[in-house]
């Protein structure tokens, strides 16, 4: 298969990384056309192997989005947390 799975071409020419969702998307359209049965050998293969691109892909941004969001709890649970100007401090 000679498409990049991991980019799509813009209107202006140029590349751009898949986001998860348009990704979770064309799963859905994939599994949908494996489901009904009247794919050919060949393209069922090449549409199965397109979903697992797209698939370790989805997980590999999720994984990035956890790592980040665990930094960034990590950092503020180092830091004192204050009230913010105006609201009380519960005692």
């Amino acid at each position: 298969m000679g498409e990049d799975v991991n980019r799509t071409a813009r209107e202006d020419g140029s590349e751009e990384e898949l986001s998860l969702e348009d990704r979770l998307r064309r799963l859905e359209e994939i599994v949908r056309g494996l489901e009904g049965g009247d794919v050919a050998l060949e393209r069922g293969l090449a549409l199965f192997e397109e979903g697992v691109a797209h698939l370790r892909a989805a997980e590999k941004i999720l994984s990035e989005a956890e790592l980040r969001v665990e930094e960034l709890v990590g950092e503020g649970a180092d830091q004192e947390l204050r009230p913010m100007e105006g609201e009380e401090e519960d005692a």
